[in-house]
C-alpha cells in the first residue's frame, strides 16, 4: 500500500508544528524519520494514524484522503507500535497480542479460538512463541517490543507505524527488531518509523525524512540525506561516515560521532 503525503500542514488546535511536508513511500519501502528532539517527529506519526486532525495538505492511501476513512478502516490498514507500553492489568502475553484484532471485530464479539491461534503463529513467526503464556509485564524490553510488534500485526495492516521501536533496547535487541523490520518489509509490509540512530537507517536500506529544527524536512535515500553536513546541521554535532564490507562483500556505511 502507498502512503503520500501533500503539502502537509500539522500540529495542535491550529498551531502549525511542521510545515509543507511531501513524502511518498510504496508498498514494502522503510521510512525513517530522524532529527532532535521536539522538532515534530511524533506529531508528524500522530497525524498518519489519524490521532490529531491536520490543519491542512493532504495524506493518502492508496488514492483515498485518511479523512475519508473511519478509524474502524484506518485500522485496518495502519498498526501502530507504540515507543512504550504498559497495559493497567497484568495480561499474559497472548492476551495482549489477541487485543489488536479488535479493529477486525463486530460490536460485543469476542476474540475466537482461531484469533488466538493466529495470535501464536505469529509469536512463532517473530521466534518469541515462548511467550505465550508469560506476563506482559514481567518480560524483558527487548521481548515486550516484539509483542507489540506481533499484536499489531495480527491487524493484517498494509502499513506498520513504529515509534521508536529500538528505544530503551540494548544493543543486541535492537539488531533482533531492526532484522524483524526489514523482514517485513520484503513480505510487503510498509514501515514509517521514528528513530534517534541514523545509522539504523543504513541498516534498514531506509527513505529518510530528517527534520531540521527549524522545521525543515530533507527526503531521500539513506545515502543523499544521511552525510557530514546534514548531521552537523540537524544535530549541531560532527560525524563522520565509515564505509564497510559485510562478509557477503556488500557495503554498508555507518555514522560515527565525533567528540572533540
Amino acid at each position: 500500500m502507498s502512503l503520500e503525503i501533500k503539502n502537509l500542514c500539522c500540529g495542535y488546535k491550529k498551531r502549525p508544528v511542521l510545515k509543507n511536508i511531501n513524502i511518498e513511500i510504496e508498498a514494502g519501502e522503510i521510512l525513517c524519520i530522524l532529527g532532535p528532539n521536539g522538532v515534530g517527529k511524533t506529531t508528524l506519526l500522530k497525524s498518519i494514524l489519524g490521532f490529531l486532525k491536520i490543519i491542512s495538505g493532504e495524506i493518502i492511501l492508496n488514492g483515498t484522503k485518511i479523512n475519508n476513512l473511519s478509524n474502524i478502516q484506518l485500522a485496518k490498514y495502519i498498526a501502530y507500535v507504540p515507543q512504550v507500553h504498559t497495559p493497567p492489568f497484568p495480561y499474559k502475553v497472548l492476551d495482549v497480542v489477541v487485543m489488536g484484532k479488535t479493529a477486525h471485530l463486530g460490536y460485543f464479539e469476542s476474540p475466537s479460538k482461531k484469533n488466538y491461534k493466529e495470535a501464536e503463529e505469529i509469536l512463532e513467526k517473530l521466534g518469541v512463541g515462548y511467550l505465550k503464556a508469560l506476563i506482559y509485564t514481567e518480560i524483558s524490553g527487548g521481548e515486550r517490543q516484539l509483542v507489540l510488534i506481533a499484536r499489531a500485526l495480527i491487524q493484517d495492516p498494509r502499513i506498520l507505524i513504529m515509534d521508536e521501536p529500538t528505544s530503551n533496547l540494548d544493543f543486541g535487541n535492537q539488531i533482533r527488531v531492526l532484522k524483524k523490520i526489514n523482514e517485513l518489509s520484503k513480505i510487503g509490509i510498509s514501515i514509517v518509523m521514528t528513530s534517534h540512530y541514523p545509522e539504523h537507517a543504513f541498516l534498514c536500506s531506509a527513505k529518510i525524512a530528517l527534520i531540521e529544527k527549524n522545521g525543515d524536512i530533507n527526503f531521500g535515500s539513506a545515502d543523499e540525506i544521511i552525510t557530514e553536513e546534514n548531521m552537523k546541521k540537524a544535530y549541531g554535532i560532527t560525524v563522520k561516515l565509515a564505509e564497510f564490507n559485510k562478509d557477503n562483500g556488500e557495503k554498508i556505511k555507518t555514522c560515527i560521532p565525533i567528540i572533540s
